[in-house]
């Protein structure tokens, strides 16, 4: 049996009046999605325990199988993992944003990507820094586009940080970290915007009318985590196909092979065939493939309702249309489409509610009452809803029809 998971981050979304209120996911043509919740089943999956923010590193954490009540310690550990950064015990990883903020002694975040800045010129800012800033206790380390890693060694600060992405367009004083040690994480953050403000990098793209990295932001921090191999878990050897180190470092920890694709972005102009094409081709020696689109969820983000609608349609046609169009040779299959939480073109942020799952298997007395289509709508109207999520994985992977049977008596 092959396994294998297709995760448009934060495709699920809230009623939108230009769309005729639907969203964006239930008024996209999405073909391939809407014939595995026909022929297989579709129910919602409650990603995000009570009392925990509803970030992609919690959400995946559920859809991997994984309690985060009892696993996260934080993004920036993850990454790390994805990175090669090795943790020490007592070692704090911290996500640091390259950001755009307005003017002014309370400046409004005004793009959490700094403009979407490419890897190449934002190496070059991190690099800076690390020169300007780094000690044998705080280490920069270079990530993807706008996403790099800030270790501060043998126990760090006791804070709390909010995602740049949670307050874009809001002023930022209110949302700068507190707690023990909180004055030193801004001074980081303060010595940041004085070091980018005249840097060559920045010098270069005001030139061509594009927003600068103008500081860095620290958010989501945490030590080295605890994980069994999904290996050991359910004996598969598996594999994770993702442009975003996030989704790498849970992949590193669930003991996934990372397999790279090189046009793969983790923005709208990804490579989503690629990305389907690496998925087949590693079912060819693996049991169990887990493949991340992030365009729908940086289209929230952005409030890009026609982005979002596209990028949602990108990853029907070319990635899970590939997918099925394919997986056949391999032999006995089965294949999880979802969305891991909410990014509201609304609200710009993610949110906690429940998000649509649909699964199809290949024997087909595994597959237990479909709908009309693939939505957030028409899962609410199935009734099913998996809570906690983290559960799901186990059905998945074990005896399917009896673990959704469960749950509809």
């Amino acid at each position: 049996m092959k396994y294998v998971v297709l995760l448009g981050d934060g495709m699920a979304d809230w009623p939108v009046e230009s769309l005729g209120g639907k969203t964006p996911l239930a008024y996209a043509k999405t073909p391939h999605m809407d014939r595995i919740a026909r022929e297989g089943t579709l129910g919602l999956i409650d990603t995000v325990p009570g009392g925990m923010k509803p970030g992609s590193d919690v959400a995946i954490l559920s859809v991997l199988g994984y309690d985060p009540a009892v696993c996260y310690t934080g993004r920036g550990p993850l990454e790390a993992a994805s990175m090669g950064v090795q943790l020490e015990p007592g070692d704090l990883a911290f996500r640091c944003n390259l950001v755009t903020l307005g003017e002014g002694p309370d400046p409004v975040m005004v793009d959490f990507t700094a403009g979407h800045i490419p890897s190449d010129e934002a190496r070059e800012i991190i690099r800076d820094l690390d020169r300007a800033m780094g000690t044998a206790t705080l280490k920069f380390h270079p990530g993807v586009g706008y996403r790099h890693l800030l270790v501060w060694k043998g126990g760090g600060p006791e804070v709390e940080t909010t995602p740049p992405h949670d307050i874009t367009g809001q002023p930022t004083t209110a949302w700068l970290p507190k707690g023990k040690g909180a004055e030193d994480v801004l001074g980081v953050m303060l010595r940041s915007r004085a070091i980018l403000k005249d840097h060559p990098v920045n010098r270069r793209r005001a030139g061509l009318g594009k927003r600068q990295a103008t500081s860095v932001w620290l958010w989501g921090q945490g030590g080295k985590p605890a994980m069994e191999p999904l290996s050991v878990k359910y004996g598969l050897s598996g594999g994770m196909i993702s442009a975003v180190d996030l989704l790498n470092g849970l992949g590193v920890y669930a003991g996934l092979e990372i397999l790279k694709v090189p046009g793969a972005t983790g923005y709208i102009d990804t490579d989503y065939v690629g990305k389907a094409r690496k998925a087949l081709e590693a079912l060819g020696e693996k049991d169990f493939v887990f493949v991340h689109v992030e365009a729908p969820d940086e289209m929230g983000h952005e409030g890009n309702l026609e982005g979002k609608v596209k990028a949602i349609e990108e990853f029907d046609g070319k990635v899970v249309g590939t997918v099925l169009g394919g997986i056949g040779r391999h032999g006995d299959y089965r294949v999880l489409v979802l969305s891991d939480h909410p990014t509201p073109i609304a609200k710009r942020t993610h949110t906690a509610e429940p998000s649509p799952f649909a699964v199809l298997c290949s024997r087909r007395d595994d597959n237990v009452r479909g709908a009309e289509g693939y939505g957030e709508e028409a899962a609410r109207r199935g009734g099913l809803v998996v809570t906690p999520g983290w559960q799901l994985m186990e059905g998945f992977i074990g005896d399917w029809r009896r673990f959704i049977e469960d749950r509809r008596r």
